[in-house]
């Protein structure tokens, strides 16, 4: 055993799917597992223990004693070959998860906890930890296909190069297909034809996209070495990443992009692109920063 992965848990549904989904991955890594919940109640000075007036087994120690145990408990139900550690840290969660991804390959969290407000898509947890965890950052959300592609959003940027190495691992770990998915749109499109038919075209037809072709070949160029048993469609659409990424999620059993792309504005750790997954794909997603952007 090898590494290690990374999962929160607060008691709700949503992280107790994130344990057994973490457990998948850790066995299919050979790393360990560790449990982690971020305990607030004592820096607040709430009284830990049961009340007098009170069953023996109450009281939020004994409470959270209890979902740390039924995680551990799921996990080891899924993957009964790796080692599962499990700690309770006494801090706010953002932060206590955040430092726990220093030393994790993967992060493993639901995309809604026990502080979930109704209607929330996606848990701020969620959203931070994308934004700024140390490693890849994976948000269980709808029930994956379990025989679907991995897709992988490619924009081309230098700063989504590690989402493409970790899709392509990923696939050879699941032994699943990968879709590589490349979208562009009007904005850059051919310019339209001159009115004299004899002038040139400022791009001749089709140009852009055997272009934005060539762009997505570059992106991937060099894994399918590296991974000779990944079968990989490449797949470029005229039209919005977003809308194109969530429908490709629909058959998805993980969908995997960088942070921020070509169009991310400087400072924002989080792309509109990325933010929008989160809240809206069809299956779980992995947000993968650059190694510039950790820093």
């Amino acid at each position: 055993m090898s590494g290690l992965v990374v999962v929160g848990v607060d008691g709700s549904a949503s992280s107790l799917a994130a344990v057994e989904v973490a457990a998948g991955e850790a066995r299919s890594r050979g790393a360990g597992l560790r449990v982690v919940h971020a305990f607030v109640w004592p820096a607040m000075h709430v009284p830990l223990g049961p009340s007098p007036l009170g069953p023996p087994e109450g009281g939020l120690r004994n409470m959270v004693d209890r979902l740390v145990t039924e995680a551990v408990e799921r996990a080891r139900a899924v993957a009964p070959d790796i080692p599962v550690s499990h700690v309770v840290l006494t801090g706010e969660p953002l932060t206590v998860l955040e430092a726990q991804s220093r030393a994790a390959e993967l992060m493993v969290i639901g995309s809604r906890g026990m502080g979930g407000f109704v209607g929330l898509l996606v848990g701020s947890t969620a959203v931070h930890l994308a934004a700024h965890g140390r490693c890849p950052v994976l948000v269980v959300r709808e029930q994956p296909h379990a025989d679907g592609p991995i897709v992988l959003g490619v924009d081309g940027s230098a700063a989504g190069q590690e989402a493409v190495d970790f899709a392509f691992a990923e696939a050879a770990l699941r032994k699943a297909p990968l879709v590589a998915l490349h979208t562009w749109t009007t904005w850059n499109a051919p310019m339209p034809a001159p009115q004299d038919p004899s002038e040139p075209y400022a791009n001749p037809p089709g140009a852009l996209a055997e272009a934005e072709e060539r762009l997505l070949a570059e992106a991937l160029a060099g894994r399918q070495e590296r991974y000779p048993g990944v079968v990989v469609e490449h797949r470029v659409v005229h039209g919005g990443a977003r809308e194109a990424l969530i429908e490709a999620s629909r058959s998805a059993q993980l969908l995997v992009v960088g942070a921020r792309g070509r169009g991310g504005f400087a400072g924002l750790l989080l792309g509109s692109v990325s933010q929008a997954l989160l809240h809206h794909a069809h299956c779980p997603v992995t947000v993968v920063r650059g190694t510039t952007e950790r820093h």
